[in-house]
């Protein structure tokens, strides 16, 4: 695939945006410069190797999973400009 003046004025405009016409014939050697880069690793045989999601193998730490009710009623309710028995009072907003 390659890319020509026209294209890259064809993307720009429909991206809404301003590209001067002496910039349009460099950005498309850019981008075919990407592209031939691109179809470089599509040859590559990636046969047998496994996906990674980074590029050092670690595991990330993990804690006890355990359910608590967080026992701070009294804290979260200090930041409540209106509490009653409680819990928060807030405005009626159904009639």
């Amino acid at each position: 695939m390659s890319i020509d003046k026209n294209t890259v004025e064809k993307v720009a405009r429909l991206a809404r945006i301003r590209l001067e016409d002496d910039k349009a014939e460099q950005l498309a050697g850019d981008l075919n410069k990407i592209l031939g880069m691109i179809a470089e690793l599509n040859e590559v045989d990636t046969a047998g190797v496994e996906p990674m999601t980074g590029v050092i193998d670690m595991k990330l730490p993990e804690r006890e999973d355990k359910i608590t009710d967080g026992n701070n009623v009294d804290a979260v309710l200090l930041n409540a400009p209106e509490q009653t028995a409680g819990f928060f009072v807030v405005p009626k907003v159904v009639e």
